[in-house]
Parts: C-alpha cells; sequence; structure tokens
C-alpha cells in the first residue's frame, strides 16, 4: 500500500472499530484486496477469522508471504483461524467423517440453503476471546460472499448470516467484519444483486473496484472507489467519496489519481 494510503488502512482499527465493510468488484478481479486486508489486519495483531470459500489455504498463503506475512504461523499461534472452503465441501459431499461435537460447517450445502447456522457458530467461537489471547479486535473476513449463493443457499439466508455476525463480531465484541462480492451492473442474477444492494446500505465503508471502461491498459489494471458513510447519528453528513487508478504488481498494489499512471505522464 502507497505511504498516502497507509494512514487510511491504519485509521480502520480506530474509525472502523465495530464496522462492516464492503469490497465489491465489478468486471475486475478485487480480491487483491482481500489479501491486503487480511496482510493488514495480521500485521496489526488482530485475531483473525478468514472464511475462504474461493481459493485453497496454500493460494493464499503463497500471496501473504509475497505481503510479508505468513498464514501457516498465524494459524500455529492461534492468531488465524481459517476456514477451508473447498476442503469442507469436499468433506459434505464426499462422506467424509466428522469430529464428535464438531459439525461441518458447511453442513448445509447437503440441505436445503435456508440454515447457515453452523458457519455462524464457527465465526462466533472462533472470535470468542479466551484468557490467554492477546491479540487486539476480532475480524471476519470473508472471500467470496457470492460463493454461498453459488451453493444453493437462499440470498435472505446470506443476509441473515451476516447479520447474526454483525451483532456477534461488531457488536459484541467490537470487532470488524470485511466480505467480497461479484457484481455487474447488467447482470440478470437478481438473487446476487439483492445481496449486493442490501450490504451496500448496510456497509459503513466500501471499496468498490472496477475494471477500466476503455479496456486493457497494461499501466492501469483497474479503478477503486472508496465510499465512506457518513454517520447514521447526523443525517446531515454525507457520504465521502474518493476514487483511484491501481496497478497490481507481484507484491504490492499502487494508487494513483485518475490520468496520473505512467501511461499518461
Amino acid at each position: 500500500i502507497p505511504p498516502h494510503l497507509s494512514p487510511f488502512f491504519k485509521a480502520l482499527l480506530i474509525v472502523f472499530q465495530g464496522k462492516l465493510t464492503l469490497l465489491r468488484d465489478t468486471k475486475t478481479d478485487g480480491s487483491f484486496l482481500v489479501h491486503h486486508f487480511l496482510s493488514f489486519y495480521l500485521k496489526a495483531g488482530c485475531k483473525v477469522c478468514f472464511v475462504a470459500l474461493l481459493q485453497s489455504f496454500s493460494h493464499y498463503n503463497i500471496i501473504a508471504q509475497k505481503l510479508g506475512v505468513s498464514l501457516t504461523a498465524a494459524k500455529e499461534q492461534g492468531q488465524l483461524v481459517f476456514l477451508e472452503g473447498l476442503k469442507s465441501c469436499f468433506d459434505v459431499l464426499f462422506g467424509e467423517e466428522q469430529h464428535v461435537g464438531q459439525p461441518n460447517p458447511l453442513q448445509f450445502i447437503s440441505e436445503d440453503g435456508s440454515n447457515l447456522k453452523t458457519i455462524y457458530e464457527f465465526v462466533r467461537t472462533s472470535l470468542m476471546a479466551s484468557g490467554s489471547d492477546s491479540w487486539k479486535c476480532p475480524v471476519l473476513l470473508v472471500d467470496d460472499l457470492s460463493v454461498l449463493l453459488s451453493l444453493g443457499v437462499r440470498p435472505v439466508a446470506v443476509l441473515d448470516f451476516i447479520h447474526y455476525c454483525r451483532v456477534a463480531v461488531c457488536s459484541q465484541l467490537k470487532g470488524n467484519i470485511v466480505v467480497l462480492v461479484h457484481s455487474n451492473d447488467d447482470s440478470e442474477d437478481e438473487e446476487n444483486e439483492l445481496v449486493v444492494n442490501s450490504l451496500c446500505h448496510q456497509s459503513n465503508l466500501i471499496l468498490w473496484a472496477e475494471g477500466l471502461a476503455t479496456g486493457f491498459c497494461k499501466d492501469v489494471h483497474g479503478q477503486l472507489k472508496i465510499i465512506q458513510k457518513g454517520s447514521s447519528e447526523l443525517k446531515a453528513e454525507r457520504n465521502l467519496l474518493r476514487i483511484y487508478q491501481y496497478k497490481i504488481q507481484d507484491k504490492n498494489v499502487t494508487f494513483f489519481a485518475r490520468g496520473m499512471s505512467a501511461a499518461v505522464l
């Protein structure tokens, strides 16, 4: 993260404690935001529950190492609780035996997709502080929420899951929730758009990655809108909108004002 954005991300620990942050992507891949939030919170000493529904642990770990974080070490130290969705789905679908008293968090995919209690309980128990924990505020990170819809979960159940997580993580534990969802302006997937629009209203901070309207450019990979919601107590306070363009590099992401890329200058 470049220096001029570092204070913004550091402020998340204070200003946005107890809040919901929505990572949204349209016509581009916004997963780079997930990797940077994950490394950011681990470096900050937060307890992180990562519900990884899209990729394997090794995938996230390889990228995290490039960003200066070892997910393996974080797991061993008890700082990171990692739910590998791909493996959990395989276990449910192909009958892998579960440990007594430890139901598979994704057990709902073998049912009608209306009850996400098992994954909620996994999140809640993972982030409950124990006497020996010395970590800072708890964080729930989900990559990505749209996968639940692909697994047959109903939109109402997805929104209920987020609601209960907000109560447990944000209200009770004073922690943060960061979720990624995919969207398309011209999408015919009404269920996904229902979830996206609802989360946009609920979130306190939105980071929206978009593909360039002009198409591919080797020096500019996309545009990032940062929408900071005004306080609900001060209805006159407007939302704050900032727009950057970005270029994804091997070990970081470069952000710059629109029209200020190397290709233009």
